[in-house]
């Protein structure tokens, strides 16, 4: 991330619980059963090659992606995959991607 407190700002505002490490630098996000931690990094525009991805695994994609949208999340909407799953994904501002899915129907 870029800039931690716009993260977790951001991710706040998609439904996710974010706090910051006390420490500085570092943060975590809680959406139903998951975690994913974030780290700080500046300088993150000038290295592209530094972005990251996570998979959540939810119970109805769909429903997700709307919650997402109705946000202000940038969301490519979830389609039916060869391996069973109907995903979807989320762009944070600082291009990492959170890849979210539930079994097809």
């Amino acid at each position: 991330m870029s800039d931690l407190a716009a993260s977790l700002a951001y991710y706040r505002g998609l439904g996710f619980r974010a706090r910051a490490w006390p420490g500085g630098g570092y943060g975590f996000l809680h959406f139903h059963r998951a975690e994913i931690h974030l780290g700080e990094e500046p300088d993150l525009g000038a290295r592209p090659d530094r972005r990251a991805t996570a998979y959540l695994f939810v119970d109805d994609a769909d429903a997700v992606a709307r919650d997402w949208l109705a946000a202000g999340g940038d969301v490519r909407l979830p389609e039916d995959t060869e391996w069973g799953q109907h995903e979807g994904v989320l762009v944070d501002p600082d291009g990492n991607a959170i890849r979210f899915g539930s079994p097809v129907g």
